[in-house]
């Protein structure tokens, strides 16, 4: 096994004696004088060989002969790379058999599927951490960022010299910027056993927070060397490689960790996002592509995707509308989706549908108290749109809404605003479009000035 993994990642040593070891494990289980354990054992040969679909059937048997070998569980699980595969399986009911889905859920991205199965065993295994961490990680995957912290700090409270699991919740840490927890955490890892891969992994990600890129690559190169198949340092230690602008090791550090598993949609986006810094947007479309298929759920994958649409080189901006409305529909918390959505909807021509974002964005940002530009721009863009339609009540309704705000549009308001209770008081069933083509109010022209140039216009 040693040899298989090599110095520099996977090698091509091929193992002799596999095909012995199959040829007299195949015979022992034929005439039926073959353990579970002795089953376990033919089935990693079997995968090794690359005879995928009987190693699973192998495995089956193993486990439900003795249900309580982990490890037969454990490579039946690195089998199952679909829900077909896992839902084709033909399992005894056993406790252990939840807990082989729930991890399998886990592995295939059906955080919610995992969850339910994790608060069912929880339910008879009251005091069980691992079934606790398992919730809080399930969690944290679905951007439950809270309740996961609440979670893994009762556990650290219940067991303060617990490393297993606390790398996730570093990265939930991190993810939230809280600097002082995260110090404490690796501090305290440090001092309980700093030659755990998991440790190296949490005291890298405090690094990496401080900014200091080059210790975080450091410490996530230590934890590969304890563990080479670490999948989150690979991972982790690419995003550590794109801050110090050094593609080809980042590169490198994703592919390998694509090779220990092929679900990893963070190594992948990560692949999307460097060929993307690297100005070439179809490779960098192959991987966001990737990645958006193994976790279809996550906004973020889509507005990456969008946004390379959008960039210069590509323009394909209905493409781009249509990643943003996936992005609108996978829970969008920071609202990037909507506005772009609306901005892009107005560049195409499509006022209805750029006003029906606007508006959604708008009642979002009101929802969640947030300020700023994006909030005038709606507005603003709102206020014309229902002036072009006539609606001038909505339009006067923005456009008093923007003499709160500072800047040209508020002048641009005022104008509007000025424009629209000329036409509703002198002029009522004046047409606004012939209106707005015939009369021009320039900044500190006087209402009268205003009235006077219309009359003449209008007799003209």
């Amino acid at each position: 096994m040693i040899e298989l993994d090599g110095s520099l990642g996977k090698s091509d040593v091929v193992n002799s004696e596999l095909i012995s070891l199959e040829r007299e494990l195949s015979s022992l289980r034929r005439i039926g004088s073959i353990d579970s354990f002795g089953l376990y054992l033919y089935g990693l040969v079997l995968k090794d060989k690359g005879c995928e679909s009987l190693a699973v059937t192998v495995f089956v048997e193993s486990v439900n002969s003795f249900p309580w070998n982990w490890s037969a569980w454990s490579e039946l699980q690195s089998l199952c790379t679909s829900t077909d595969t896992l839902n084709k399986l033909n399992l005894k009911n056993h406790w252990m058999k939840d807990f082989f889905l729930a991890s399998a859920y886990q592995e295939l991205k059906m955080h919610e599927e995992a969850l339910k199965r994790y608060e069912c065993l929880l339910g008879v295994f009251r005091s069980s951490d691992y079934i606790q961490s398992q919730i809080a990680t399930a969690l944290y995957s679905l951007r439950e960022l809270d309740e996961a912290e609440v979670i893994f700090e009762d556990l650290l409270r219940n067991d303060p010299y617990r490393v297993e699991s606390m790398d996730i919740y570093s990265n939930l840490l991190y993810a939230k910027e809280c600097f002082s927890a995260l110090s404490f955490l690796a501090h305290r890892v440090f001092l309980t056993d700093k030659y755990r891969p998991e440790s190296c992994c949490i005291i890298a990600n405090y690094y990496s927070l401080k900014g200091q890129h080059e210790k975080s690559v450091l410490y996530f190169r230590r934890a590969l060397k304890l563990n080479r198949k670490y999948l989150s340092a690979w991972t982790l230690m690419g995003h550590e490689y794109v801050e110090m602008k050094n593609t080809p090791a980042a590169i490198d550090a994703y592919r390998r960790a694509i090779e220990i598993n092929p679900r990893d949609y963070r190594a992948w986006y990560g692949l999307g996002q460097t060929y993307e810094v690297m100005n070439m947007p179809f490779y960098a479309l192959y991987y966001f592509r990737k990645s958006s298929y193994l976790q279809p759920n996550d906004s973020r994958l889509w507005i990456a995707m969008a946004q390379c649409y959008e960039s210069a080189p590509l323009q394909m901006l209905e493409e781009a509308i249509k990643c943003y409305t996936r992005a609108a529909n996978s829970n969008d918390s920071e609202g990037i989706a909507l506005h772009q959505l609306a901005k892009l909807h107005g560049v195409l021509g499509h006022s209805e549908q750029a006003a029906f974002f606007y508006k959604k964005d708008l009642e979002r940002m009101e929802a969640e108290g947030r300020q700023g530009p994006n909030m005038v721009e709606a507005m603003l863009y709102l206020a014309r749109y229902y002036k072009s339609e006539k609606k001038l009540e909505e339009a006067e309704f923005y456009c008093t809404r923007l003499l709160d705000y500072t800047g040209p549009e508020r002048e641009t308001a005022k104008s509007l605003l000025r424009g629209l209770r000329i036409a509703q008081t002198a002029f009522p069933s004046m047409d606004i479009g012939h209106f707005e083509s015939h009369v021009h109010i320039g900044n500190g022209v006087g209402l009268l000035t205003d009235l006077k140039y219309l009359m003449i216009t209008w007799e003209k």
